[in-house]
């Protein structure tokens, strides 16, 4: 009698290694985002699309949702590392923002359903340079506080808060690379302090996205590859830990500039898609 193991068949390995590839490839962008405190959408959307080749809407949806899966796990860590009533303190800033990036977030998701796939390419390609440039600038420090006053600061939040939930929205990403820098900026908070608040505009936010997208077609794609995302976005939380266990480790005088220069070639090569 024959007692050796059964073979595995040919579509079994494939799936295995596919599997094995989403997961790595969602921990990497979660490595990545970790050792800055971001959530690595920004580079998880270049993946999902010239890696394994999601087409436009469908792979914004599955980072969306990732980014989503990601910012959940990591709030309470994050409140946690600051004082609860010196975040309570900068609740206006908070309400600010919103007001203007619920909205944005609802028209920049009405917008990418309805743009023309090539063009959708360029404007993701235009995003991901423009945040390239402010996540360096804030890194480095190069971001001035406006000392408004009250009127014109909260009129600057509210257009603040919609462009950035329109790049959220469009980007499928949480936005804490464009609402660190605005919180620094506008209300004249610490950078530790500024991600923490992010993290209380960017949730709110990603969820109006996420509703207004489940009403397109695409977002059937979180059905239809229903073993893909889940794999992705278990990937990413898992490495976004990883990461954030590592902060310090990588001197940010290395990561910062390699992780620009990641976000730039990553524009050509969506801009190349088009």
């Amino acid at each position: 009698m024959n007692t050796s193991p059964t073979m595995p068949s040919a579509a079994h390995v494939r799936r295995q290694s596919s599997t094995v590839a989403v997961f790595s490839g969602g921990a990497l962008v979660g490595v990545l985002g970790g050792l800055v405190g971001l959530g690595g959408a920004e580079f998880r959307l270049p993946l999902l699309l010239g890696v394994f080749g999601l087409a436009g809407v469908a792979a914004i949806i599955v980072n969306k949702l990732a980014s989503l899966v990601v910012v959940a796990a990591a709030m309470p860590a994050r409140l946690s590392g600051v004082p609860l009533g010196e975040v309570a303190a900068h609740w206006p800033a908070v309400l600010n923002l919103l007001a203007g990036s619920l909205v944005g977030a609802w028209v920049g998701a009405s917008w990418a359903t309805r743009m023309a796939t090539a063009t959708l390419y360029r404007v993701l390609a235009a995003l991901l340079v423009l945040i390239a440039v402010l996540f360096s600038a804030e890194r480095f420090g190069t971001l001035p506080s406006s000392n408004l006053a009250t009127g014109p600061q909260l009129v600057a939040g509210v257009t603040a808060g919609f462009a950035i939930g329109v790049v959220a929205a469009l980007l499928g990403v949480a936005g804490g690379e464009l609402l660190i820098p605005t919180l620094v900026l506008l209300y004249s908070v610490d950078t530790k302090l500024a991600g923490s608040l992010s993290l209380l505009v960017s949730l709110p936010t990603m969820l109006v996205a996420f509703f207004r997208y489940s009403r397109d077609q695409a977002f059937e794609v979180l059905s239809q590859r229903r073993r893909f995302a889940l794999t992705m976005v278990v990937g990413s939380v898992t490495g976004s830990v990883v990461g954030g266990s590592l902060v310090g480790v990588v001197p940010e005088g290395v990561l910062v500039p390699l992780l620009t220069a990641l976000l730039l070639f990553s524009a050509v090569k969506v801009w190349r898609h088009a």
